[in-house]
């Protein structure tokens, strides 16, 4: 082996000599054509097998677009119109599922409200045709309530239900002449009233076709004519209209100017089976109507009044021990104390008082409203900017019937204060609806400085079914800092049906506000600019009096 060794060695180096016998380096087989070659084959492979792996790991995995159509149907469902026009332009499966007739049984074409606008009525009424069949409930502005439109609707559309007519821009009302059909299965119909445009010539072809309406709303034009000293014109009569109307429930006259006493009276002769009336700013209303309607009507459980001009005498002659009445509304009107008085004290099953800015609402009406056990069967009680009322009376009228209240509106109040809520609070175990405090804006300027930490962690133990809540102190009245987002915490923890938060613009509502966004309940908190806490959705006709 040494000796093999020893002679490689002493073996000549040929290269060294003539450089002709040189011979190359082997290359390694790494760096060989046929190896990249190899190599570039491997990988195209494992990238097409990595590509065939994740095609086949998405396939198996739940997307939208391998949803049933009847899955994607629900989701729709949620959606807006606006938006159902959207989604119908990603692709046709979407746009098949957007032209279903199901998610068109509630549409409006009033621009003015958030709704859709047609600039094509030929193209409108092959809509009708096409997605609107199983209509429900539907909103027409002015320049779409057409012979032709109505006729469609009255033929393609046999489940509308609901129907609204806004004649509130009109300029001029459309030739009626040819009009041979209306909807005739309607059971609530609203007509939205212009300034000066009669509308007769239009109900007299439609009356034979409305007497299954159960819930009629007349909007008039009081925020038009309010600070206007112009000539109210009569553009709809009543007087004829109650005769085509004899299975009417509710009855919701907003704002109407020309409405009076004997309007109500001639339109409740023939409604025997009503059950809620709103005159709600029909300033000419005085209440004279009241007694015989309430006499007629002995189903009538919802009286609104609001800013009508009632008389005092003619309020205390009504028999109210003999009604039925649980809702009433009286904001906004000028009763005195003894009038108020008279009708709380004789309201036996009272469950909903909204008295609103009532001067006159004073201790003694509360003091004998306590006295005659009528208040026993209150549940939503609104006594904001009622300043007569001292701090004492409403601390006795929660003390003993704060069990019962679902809702209790006492804003608009200087003098109840950090004192009177931190004592009442823990009386209201069964609240559902709680405003509180005064605007920066009203007068007499609060002074003192509020705690809102101890209001917020007193509710939040306190008031565990609050659904809503408005609290109106300005940021120089409540005082807070950076460990008030606990407090947040707490109340967003404990209240778990909280679903509204008004707040007064500034520091303190940012700092709510981002709390609730944080635990992703985006629409939870509001200012008191763009919202007001109140209790007409607690009427057991809120669907039926709501519109626009």
């Amino acid at each position: 082996m040494f000796e093999i060794i020893k002679c490689r060695m002493q073996k000549p180096d040929n290269s060294s000599e003539g450089g002709e016998s040189w011979m190359p380096k082997k290359k390694h087989f790494r760096e060989s054509e046929e190896w990249k070659k190899k190599k570039a084959r491997i990988i195209a492979k494992i990238r097409t097998m990595g590509r065939l792996n994740l095609a086949l790991l998405l396939s198996r995995m739940p997307t939208i677009e391998k949803l049933p159509d009847r899955v994607l149907l629900h989701i729709f469902s949620y959606l807006p119109t606006q938006q159902i026009l959207r989604v119908g332009k990603v692709c046709r499966k979407w746009t098949k599922i957007a032209n279903n007739p199901a998610l068109w049984r509630s549409v409006s074409f009033r621009p003015n409200y958030g709704g859709l606008q047609v600039t094509n009525i030929d193209h409108f009424l092959h809509i009708i045709t096409d997605r609107l069949t199983e209509l429900t409930n539907c909103e027409l502005a002015t320049d779409l309530i057409t012979p032709n439109v109505l006729h469609e609707i009255a033929n393609r559309c046999p489940r509308l239900s609901d129907l609204t007519l806004d004649f509130s821009t009109a300029m001029q009302l459309h030739d009626f002449t040819d009009l041979q059909s209306f909807p005739s299965r309607l059971r609530s119909l609203t007509i939205c009233l212009s300034e000066n445009i009669f509308l007769e010539g239009f109900l007299r072809k439609v009356y034979t076709f409305i007497s299954s309406v159960e819930v009629l709303r007349v909007i008039g034009t009081y925020e038009k004519v309010e600070d206007e000293e112009e000539e109210v014109y009569e553009t709809v009569n009543f007087h004829k209209l109650k005769q085509y109307l004899p299975n009417l429930r509710v009855v919701n006259l907003w704002g109407v100017p020309f409405v009076t006493d004997e309007h109500v009276d001639s339109l409740s002769s023939n409604c025997a089976r009503l059950e809620c009336l709103c005159v709600n700013y029909c300033a000419k209303v005085r209440g004279t109507c009241l007694k015989l309607v309430l006499q007629r009507c002995k189903h009538l459980k919802s009286l609104f009044l609001a800013h009508t001009q009632l008389d005092d005498k003619t309020i205390e002659n009504i028999d109210w021990e003999k009604t039925k009445i649980e809702e009433l509304d009286i904001r906004g009107t000028e009763l005195s104390t003894e009038a108020i008085i008279s009708i709380l004290t004789r309201l036996h099953h009272i469950r909903l008082l909204d008295a609103s800015w009532l001067e006159n609402f004073t201790d003694p009406v509360i003091d004998a409203w306590m006295q005659a056990g009528t208040l026993s069967t209150l549940q939503y009680i609104n006594l904001d900017t009622c300043d007569s009322l001292t701090e004492n009376a409403l601390s006795e009228m929660v003390i003993r019937h704060g069990h019962q209240f679902l809702g209790l509106i006492l804003g608009g109040h200087h003098k109840l204060l950090e004192y009177f809520w931190m004592n009442m609070i823990s009386k209201l175990k069964n609240i559902n609806v709680l405003v509180m405090g005064i605007a920066e804006d009203c007068c007499p300027k609060v002074t003192a400085k509020i705690h809102i930490d101890q209001f917020i962690d007193c509710i939040a133990q306190n008031c565990s079914k609050l659904t809503r809540l408005e609290i109106r102190w300005d940021d120089e009245t409540l005082r807070f800092s950076d460990k008030s987002s606990k407090f947040i915490d707490v109340l967003r923890m404990k209240c778990l049906k909280l679903h509204s938060v008004v707040l007064s613009d500034g520091q303190y509502y940012e700092l709510v506000r981002s709390n609730f966004e944080r635990a992703d309940r985006m629409s939870v908190v509001r200012t008191t600019e763009m919202c007001k806490t109140g209790l007409l959705h607690c009427s057991r006709y809120y669907n039926q009096l709501v519109f626009n």
